[in-house]
Parts: structure tokens; C-alpha cells; sequence
């Protein structure tokens, strides 16, 4: 009997910006208007509020209010709101809120970037702020002033009880989280889909502040996805606040929120899934952030993402660039599922031929992408 040919194991190689391979453009920072200091909430129209807050509750969430055109939702940390979703005709994601320093820099992106001032009673949780519009229509709101809330009570973390070969830290002792949802703590980074990936992330850049963690780039060497994090100074953040995906359309791809640990992953998957929710992929851990995570799909077919773990920077380090391929997405878990990529129907092909005839996309550059997305783990 001939056994099949043992598969090759890979982390794609990372290159820091100091040390790129002569082919590999670099994705340049432009001179940012402000600095965000956090994502605060994100914006959402929903055909059926009821349906999307049992969702969110199993997903870990508090409901803050709902009316017949509106629904808050908080998590259990002291941002007062992390989802606001209006009643509307269709679902889709309509933007995102950042929070700045003060209402300087609000002023100066009124004098330089002609942001449209909120009123008082848009912003959950008060405070002040202003609008802007990307280059694909989706809303971007900064913010500030918005008076937290008391944070709600949170189970002990228990990795400081786990027991290793090393050293044993739990001794006549056991290990028994609760069966409940996995309590969100904080929004954590929304990624977005775009044809224009260089134009949309010099906006973002340029608006947010945002400094680039890992750019991954194509065969040709053309960056064409980004993790970007927040420019906090000294200050740790999130690998990612902000991710930008290059591909066929301007597109919300998910949203992700971040709960305690490994067993809050794993008891509230099954919360959601003994409620009927439906799951998309997970759980595993990804490569590039390098936190765990578990994805699943709303009532209306947008993905949400718990993750726990993950890693932090200070603004002096240096961004990487690693090539775009599936390998590089997580480390372990099941394979990725089909609904990450591009779907294979005749929607799908009118929206190429449009773009490809208006000029937004190449036949070569289109082939870059679909040998980028080829199985990486066959044997899963």
C-alpha cells in the first residue's frame, strides 16, 4: 500500500520593513490628521432589532436600551455602547466610531478633512463628535466625551490556575467555569473588504492615525491586506483595531470582540450553539495577532468573532510585511471554511466583468488574488 506524501508544515515567512526583499513595496504612512485612541462602537441598520438582540445577548452582550427604530448594546467593560443598531430595510454595516483626545481634534478635522458636526443625541453616551465618509460610502465617526459606565462583574481569568509540566498551580483544586455566554469585554477591530486596498488605506491612515502591524503582500510584491493598530504612544495596543482587505467589493467582512479566555470561547460557543445560532469557524488560533478566536454568523449573515489572547505593540515597532496566502491566517484549527471566500456564482462574475470594465481591476491583478486563496492545509 503507498502511503500518501507527507504534507509540508509552514508559517509564511515575515520580513521587517528594514530588512524587505527588493520586490516588496512598502505600504507608506501619510501624515495623519489625528490619532484615535479607541473604536468605540460600530454602526448597523437590521431589519428585525428583536432577532439581532437575542443574538448579541447569547453572543455575551447587555442590551443599554431599545426603542421601535433603535437598540444599544454594551459589553461588560466602561464603554457605554459597542453596537448600535437602527431599524432599516435591509441589513448591513453602515460605519464605525472612533474615539480621539478631545474636541480639538474634532475642530481640526472640521477645518481640514470638512467632517460634518453630530448632534448631541446621535452619540450613545453623550459627549461630542464628528462625521466623515470613506471612499466606499461606510460612515466614520470620531468621538469624544462619552461618559463611561460601571464595568459589570466578570468571572477570575484561570490561566493563573493552569497546570503545566513546569509548575503546578493547582493543587487539590479543579477547574469549573460556568456554562453561560462569553461575557464581551470590548470591541475589539472590524475588518473591511475594498477594490481600491492602497486609496482606502491611505484614507484610513490619513483620518485614524493608524499605524500598519503586518501588511501582507502579493506574488508581485503589492501590499493587499493590512492589520493596523492604534497609535497610542508608549501605551500597548491591539495588534489590530482596523484591518483593510483587498479584494472584488466594498464590503463589511466581520467584526470581533474579545472575552476573557480559552474556556470563555468554549463555553459560550455552546451557549450559542444549544440556541440555535450558527457557526462559521472556530475555535483556533490565528497567526498573525495570534489570538484565539471563534467566528459566527447573526441572524442576518454577518460574521462576529470572539477572540481572547492576542497580541500587543508599542507604536516604535517595526511593521512586518509577510506574503498573502491561506497558510498565513491561523496556526490551528479546522480548515477555513468556503464562506471566506469569494463565492462561485454568476453574481460574483457580473461583479468582476463590471469592475474589470470600468478599470478598477486587472485580469493580472485578479489572478494574483485567486492564487493567493489557494488550500493551504489539503488534507483538513
Amino acid at each position: 500500500m503507498t502511503r500518501p506524501p507527507r504534507s509540508v508544515l509552514r508559517t509564511p515567512p515575515a520580513f521587517p520593513e528594514s530588512a524587505l526583499p527588493a520586490f516588496v513595496q512598502r505600504l507608506d504612512r501619510p501624515e495623519a490628521l489625528v490619532k484615535a485612541q479607541a473604536l468605540a462602537f460600530l454602526m448597523f441598520e437590521k431589519r428585525d432589532l428583536r432577532a439581532t438582540q437575542t443574538f448579541l445577548t447569547d453572543f455575551g452582550m447587555r442590551c443599554v436600551s431599545r426603542t421601535g427604530s433603535r437598540l444599544l448594546m454594551r459589553g461588560a467593560g466602561p464603554q457605554p455602547c459597542l453596537t448600535v443598531a437602527t431599524q432599516g430595510q435591509r441589513s448591513r454595516y453602515v460605519g464605525a466610531a472612533f474615539s480621539v483626545r478631545s474636541e480639538a481634534d474634532l475642530d481640526h478635522l472640521e477645518a481640514n478633512a470638512n467632517a460634518r458636526r453630530l448632534h448631541a443625541d446621535e452619540i450613545p453616551g453623550g459627549g461630542v463628535g464628528v462625521e466623515l465618509t470613506d471612499p466606499a460610502g461606510n460612515l466614520l465617526w470620531l468621538v469624544t466625551g462619552q461618559q463611561p459606565v460601571d464595568p459589570l462583574p466578570l468571572r477570575g481569568p484561570l490561566h493563573s490556575l493552569t497546570n503545566d509540566p513546569g509548575q503546578l498551580r493547582r493543587v487539590n483544586a479543579t477547574v469549573r467555569p460556568p456554562l453561560e455566554p462569553a461575557a464581551v469585554v470590548k470591541l475589539g477591530h472590524v475588518v473591511l473588504q475594498t477594490v481600491d486596498f492602497p486609496g482606502m488605506a491611505r484614507w484610513y491612515m490619513r483620518h485614524l492615525g493608524l499605524i500598519p502591524t503586518d501588511v501582507q503582500y502579493l506574488e508581485d510584491g503589492s501590499p493587499n491586506l493590512c492589520f493596523f493598530r492604534l497609535d497610542l504612544g508608549s501605551t500597548p495596543a491591539d495588534h489590530h483595531a482596523f484591518v483593510l482587505a483587498g479584494g472584488i467589493e466594498e464590503k463589511y467582512e466581520h467584526s470581533a470582540y474579545e472575552v476573557l479566555d480559552l474556556d470563555a470561547l468554549g463555553q459560550g460557543h455552546n451557549v450559542l450553539r444549544a440556541n440555535g445560532h450558527r457557526h462559521m469557524w472556530g475555535i483556533g488560533r490565528h497567526v498573525l495577532g495570534s489570538q484565539l478566536f471563534d467566528y459566527w454568523f447573526d441572524p442576518d449573515g454577518m460574521e462576529f468573532e470572539h477572540y481572547a489572547d492576542g497580541d500587543v505593540f508599542t507604536a516604535d515597532r517595526e511593521t512586518h510585511y509577510v506574503p498573502l496566502e491561506m497558510s498565513g491566517i491561523w496556526a490551528w484549527g479546522d480548515d477555513v471554511p468556503a464562506s471566506m471566500g469569494v463565492k462561485r456564482n454568476l453574481a460574483t462574475v457580473f461583479r468582476v466583468a463590471r469592475l474589470l470594465r470600468a478599470g478598477r481591476l486587472s485580469v493580472a491583478r485578479l489572478k494574483l488574488l485567486g492564487r493567493a486563496m489557494t488550500q493551504a492545509r489539503p488534507w483538513l
